[in-house]
Order: structure tokens, then sequence, then C-alpha cells
């Protein structure tokens, strides 16, 4: 990773100057099935796929091309699909983007000269490779934003972009801590997870967007409080990260990726707060839901979805997870906080989690680290029919106390999906009802896509 922050500041053409060329849909099988060896092993010698680089035992790349960049709308999705093989620990995974100089044919996980993004993590599950239902487990992840990067010129003159599928896994005994042995199928085998990764996507041909400014702030930077590369101050889980702009951005972002590790942290919910130039601008606590609905997943029994002191799986209820931020199966959220338009000059972003202590089993500050991803973007973003959005739907009653209904005339409702002030999705249907009775009071945002293809957003208060 670059120790210096590096700053693009874009000013690329407006969207629809590539409209034209963007396919709707295009989706592209990018990874088929690559297979990821032990994470604690010497690089493997294993044949790679044709079109494929392996910069780690748990990470391979590849690049993007000018014609599937090209047919590259809007809209974007990531879909990612894990196969077990010989792994007995939860994990985690991310799908990132790599800048790395233009015309390069590969480079080093952690050559200098490549700048790289964390666009989605998720956790693997425990999974047995003999369990054949279901056979593998899905990640989703909606990364629209990332398609402003891909189709700015004053990035892709210097540099290429690729795509790397990272998924880390460990053969171990119950012995080395592992939750159960191997099977006996793995015996001698270092291979842990097979892995796919497939491109989605769509445009929007009414959607116009401004010049894109994006300042890539951190990767994976390992936050803990018991060394100073880890902190700004020994004692505090604390990070200041400062960067110039060189003129305004509108409509600037923050997407962050946070995630617990080590032992008395691992499970521990912490409340984290978020700073822009010494304001909080928001702040979250990681878990708060029931992990049951992943449960399927891990075929391997494991004592997170089992209460190992009595044998039964753990209820479908938040309540009885209250202990637990990490499921085993899921996405880990990128948090979306909103900044509004920017003036230019110097800023800041800092992440403060006051109550975590990394311990060790000894009770010593020498274990665990959250791993922290952030990147600021903006651009302007208008739809280029107001009299639609306007018009489009209207929601009731607001504010709302349990259900809340959309009302469309006459236009047919194709997906709704309801995303919370941190950007969160915390419903998605595709019905005119939206039941809104377990969701804590405060502000939403409630986008509704039609049959026409065409979407607008409205605001709702829960009550």
């Amino acid at each position: 990773m670059k120790k210096t922050l590096l700053i693009f500041s874009l000013f690329a053409s407006l969207f629809a100057s590539f409209t034209a060329q963007a396919q709707d849909p295009y989706t592209l099988s990018f990874f088929d099935q690559v297979i990821y060896y032990n994470m604690y092993e010497g690089p493997v010698s294993e044949p790679v796929p044709d079109g494929l680089i392996r910069t780690r035992n748990s990470s391979y790349s590849r690049k993007l091309t000018a014609e599937q960049i090209e047919s590259i709308g809007n809209m974007l999705t990531l879909n990612v699909t894990l196969f077990p093989l010989c792994d007995t620990y939860d994990r985690i995974g991310n799908v990132n983007l790599v800048m790395v100089p233009a015309g390069a044919t590969s480079y080093g996980y952690n050559d200098t000269n490549i700048t790289r993004i964390e666009i989605g993590r998720f956790i693997t599950p425990f999974m047995n490779l003999n369990v054949t239902n279901p056979a593998s487990v899905p990640y989703t992840f909606e990364v629209n934003n990332i398609t402003k990067i891909l189709h700015d010129t004053s990035i892709s003159s210097n540099y290429d972009f690729w795509i790397e599928l990272e998924v880390y896994g460990y053969q171990g005994d119950s012995s080395a801590g592992a939750v159960h042995d191997l099977p006996a199928t793995c015996t001698g085998r270092n291979d842990v997870y097979m892995g796919s990764l497939e491109l989605v996507s769509n445009n929007n041909p009414n959607l116009v967007q401004g010049e894109n400014h994006f300042v890539p702030l951190s990767y994976k930077y390992e936050l803990k409080n018991y060394t100073l590369e880890g902190t700004d101050e020994i004692g505090q889980t604390v990070r200041t990260i400062t960067f110039t702009l060189d003129e305004p951005v509108p409509n600037a972002k923050f997407y962050l990726i946070t995630s617990n590790h080590g032992q008395q942290e691992e499970f521990l919910r912490r409340k984290h707060h978020v700073y822009f130039d010494g304001v909080e601008v928001t702040n979250y606590t990681p878990g708060g839901l029931s992990c049951v609905p992943y449960r399927v997943y891990n075929t391997m029994p494991n004592c997170i979805y089992i209460n190992c002191a009595t044998g039964a799986y753990r209820p479908n209820t938040n309540a009885a997870w209250a202990w637990n931020n990490w499921c085993p199966g899921n996405k880990i959220p990128t948090r979306v906080i909103e900044l509004g338009d920017l003036a230019a000059g110097e800023h800041s972003f800092k992440i403060d989690v006051p109550e975590a202590e990394f311990l060790n089993g000894a009770g010593n500050g020498s274990d665990g680290y959250f791993p922290m991803s952030v990147y600021m973007q903006g651009y302007s973003e208008t739809l280029g029919t107001p009299d639609f959005e306007h018009n489009a739907f209207n929601i009731y009653p607001n504010p709302v106390t349990d259900i809340a209904t959309i009302g469309t005339g006459d236009q047919q409702v194709k997906t709704v999906t309801v995303v919370n002030t941190l950007g969160q999705t915390v419903f998605e249907g595709t019905t005119e009802k939206i039941d809104m009775s377990e969701m804590q009071s405060g502000i939403y945002m409630v986008k509704v896509e039609f049959g026409n293809n065409l979407s607008a957003t409205k605001k709702i208060i829960k009550k």
C-alpha cells in the first residue's frame, strides 16, 4: 500500500459521452471458480487460469479491457460466489479495484506504484466440501459509483483498471483452534475455496452525472491501539487522515468499510464515531441483527450459530445475537457517509472507537485490529426527466409508524429499496407496501424502480 496519499482531482466528461456505447444489460464472468490456497503457506506454484495473475495464495487479479469498460453503463453489480474446499475457519474476503500503471502486464501485491481501493467485503462461512446443499455461498454488491472511476479518462490515461478477488482461508485441526477437524478428503491438501466473480451492468439513459472527484484515503489500515502503526495515540483507537481538494467537490461521500478481528474484539459491539473536519458526521455499532438467515451456508457445525454450551441452534431474534457483530456467510456493509458540497482546501477524515480493547488471552495488548478502508468520491447527479422524478409516486402516511404505502398512479412497481442515513439497505421488495414497524425512528430514503426502467426517490420519516 502506498505510504503517500495519492489524490486524483478528476475532470471527466459528462456521463452522456459514453452512454451511447454502453450495452444494457451487460454481464461479464470475470473469475470462474479459481482456487485459493492456505493463506499462511509460502506461494504455491499451481497453474493460474488464462488472463489472471495470482499475487498471493489468497488473491487473484485480472485487467479490465477497454472494450469491457466501454460496455459498462452507470449501474454496476458485483456477484461473488464461493465454493468450499478445505477451510476450517471464518475469515474475510474482499473485492478491490486496483489502478496499475498503464500497459503493465502484471504487478506485485505490495508494489508502491499501484493504488488500491476496497469496494466490497464479506465473511466466509464454515463450509464442508462434502455437503452439496447448499454447495456455494453468494454475495452481491451494488457499486454504481465505481462506474464513474472506470469511465474517467483522467485516471485511465495513466492507469489500467484491475479487479482483485481475495479469499482468505486456512487448514487447521481442532488442536490448532479450529472448530472441528478437516474431513478425511482434505488430508495433505492446501486448497481452501474456489471463487467466482461476475460483473453485471445496466444503464439509466436519463441519469446525468458531472465531473468525478476521487480521493483514495486508506486500504485495510490495521486500526488498533497498541502501536503507532495502528493509531494516532497509544491507548486510543483513533485515526485521522488529512487530504487537500484542488477545487470544490459536489455531493461528496465517504465510502467506509470496517470489521472486527482478534480476541476480545472479534464479537464485541463497539460504537464507531466518524468525523469530517472535526465534526462528527455519523456513528454506528456493527451488528445488531440476527445471523440466522446466513446459517444455511455454514454446513460445518460451529459455536457462532450453535450455542456450544447447550448444543442448540441460536434462535432467529435480534436479542439472541446481542453479543455478536459477525455473521459468517454475510457481507460487511460499505457505509456511505454523505458530506454534501465541499470547498477547495484541506479537509480531514477521522475515525474513533473509544471503547475498543485489543487484548490477547493473557490480557496483553498484542492481538486484534479493525481493518479499515475508506475513500472519498463526489460528483453531481441529476435525473434527466425532473417532471417524472417529481410526480412518479407518493408515499403515505409520512411520517409512518408501521406500514407505508406507495402510490404510483398507472406506473408498475418493479423494485422498492429503503436506505437509512448510513447508506445501508434495510428493505427490499417488489410491492407497494413497506413494513417499517421494526425499523428505528429516523429518516429513510425510498427508491422505486418502475416497469419502464425509470426510478425516483423520496424521503420518509419513521416515527
